[in-house]
């Protein structure tokens, strides 16, 4: 794989309100890497994913990307650049159709044909959403809903995608279904940052991991590694 670091942050700190969220967080990603965040609740991880997209006010650092500081782009500038982010609790449109919802994640683009080709794509990664194209986004189950977020997501052709606890609420094998789908989706060129709540799942299909506590890294390394690791496997690994 070709190593080319497509995102860094650079001592980034994170204020909410008169609390510290994140503190001093370096860390970076290569192209066509899945990287993953493993920390227990309240640990800074979604705090980071929304630091990246902007949508949370950032009190200083830099957010590298392909070479540029990012840190005073707009959310939908962040977009454009190629950063998707699919956040945690899916956030569907339920009144819309499926259809509609994948519109919506093309919201940046104006080539029609290509939206058009894009939606057939999604729909041959996610047949059951091609299934229920016309269904509103309220009536699928929490996995179809998680599938049609990821699909949405992806309607931006983003060249990395932001993850944010895809498997929560689901049944085991959905979430089973859901990180086949993640595997494969690699292979297309997406370089993806993922948060998940389990981490034994999230180590086995990543490259490297980041440990965060409090706001803060305390240990990085190859998920290979980190999945051994006595103290990762006691805090995180039951």
């Amino acid at each position: 794989m070709n190593k080319i670091t497509i995102l860094e942050t650079k001592d980034l700190y994170v204020n909410y309100g008169g609390i510290q969220a994140l503190k001093n967080i370096n860390l970076y990603i290569n192209n066509g890497e899945v990287v993953t965040l493993v920390g227990a609740n309240g640990a800074g991880k979604t705090t980071t994913l929304r630091a990246i997209s902007k949508i949370i006010n950032i009190k200083s650092g830099e957010i590298i990307y392909n070479g540029r500081n990012i840190i005073r782009r707009p959310p939908h500038e962040i977009v454009q650049l190629g950063i998707a982010h699919c956040p945690e609790g899916r956030r569907v449109l339920a009144r819309q159709t499926v259809y509609d919802n994948l519109l919506l994640g093309a919201f940046i683009r104006n080539d029609k044909a290509g939206i058009q080709l894009d939606i057939k794509r999604q729909f041959e990664l996610f047949p059951r959403l091609a299934e229920r194209r016309n269904q509103l986004a309220g009536t699928l189950s929490g996995g179809e809903q998680q599938m049609l977020a990821i699909a949405r997501a992806l309607m931006s052709r983003p060249q990395l995608l932001l993850l944010d606890e895809p498997s929560l609420g689901l049944a085991p094998a959905i979430v089973r279904e859901i990180f086949t789908i993640i595997q494969n989706l690699r292979s297309t060129g997406v370089t993806i940052l993922l948060v998940e709540q389990n981490a034994n799942l999230a180590l086995q299909i990543a490259d490297r991991g980041y440990v965060l506590e409090a706001g803060c890294i305390t240990l990085t390394g190859a998920a290979s590694e980190l999945i051994t690791d006595e103290r990762v496997m006691k805090a995180y690994l039951g």
